[in-house]
This record gives structure tokens, C-alpha cells and sequence, in this order.
């Protein structure tokens, strides 16, 4: 199953009749609830790791380096808690109809 933000993008014709011809269902997701997909969460992460790296790339040839070593140290258990917030994220969503949650 996928899930996405309800971007324009993602929306289009050709991803909508591109993921129904390859028998891909999607969730059913409210268009401003972007940080409501923990994948949004982990990106975040990424973005803090890469602040806080010391040294930091010093050119772009070593950007992409920099980023997959620090994507690969997220702790994973970092992930399985985003992950298994998923259940709580989906009740409290649609506790307040599709509104701001916490998350």
C-alpha cells in the first residue's frame, strides 16, 4: 500500500492510472496532512544528522556520501516507533475529521 501527500504531483492522471494498471492500492490520506506520514519524520531526522555533522561535506561530491552514512545511523529503533505510531496517527486524524494532530 502507499501512502502520499496528495501532492499535485502525485495525483496527476498518469501516477493515478500508472498505480491502478500496476495493482497498487493507495491510502486514503487528507491533503494538508503532510506530517502525518512518518516518513516526513525521518526526513527531519536526516535534515538534524546532516546539521549537526561535524565535518561537514566540504563540496558536493561528498554530499551524497555524507547522506546515505547518515540515513544508514538512524537508529532503527527510531523507525520501528515511527512505524508503529502509524495506528495512532490514522485514530487521531480522524478524530478531528481530517484537522491538526499533534503529530
Amino acid at each position: 500500500m502507499l501512502q502520499h501527500d496528495n501532492a499535485r504531483p502525485h495525483v496527476a492522471r498518469i501516477c493515478t492510472q500508472f498505480l491502478e494498471a500496476e495493482n497498487i492500492p493507495v491510502l486514503a490520506w487528507p491533503a494538508y496532512s503532510l506530517d502525518m506520514s512518518p516518513i516526513e519524520h525521518v526526513w527531519d531526522a536526516l535534515d538534524r544528522r546532516m546539521r549537526q555533522r561535524i565535518p561537514v561535506p566540504a563540496n558536493i561530491q561528498q554530499l551524497p556520501t555524507a547522506i546515505e552514512e547518515e540515513w544508514t545511523n538512524i537508529p532503527q529503533a527510531t523507525i520501528n516507533k515511527l512505524i508503529n505510531s502509524m495506528q495512532r496517527r490514522c485514530v487521531a486524524l480522524r478524530e478531528v475529521n481530517g484537522g491538526h494532530t499533534r503529530y
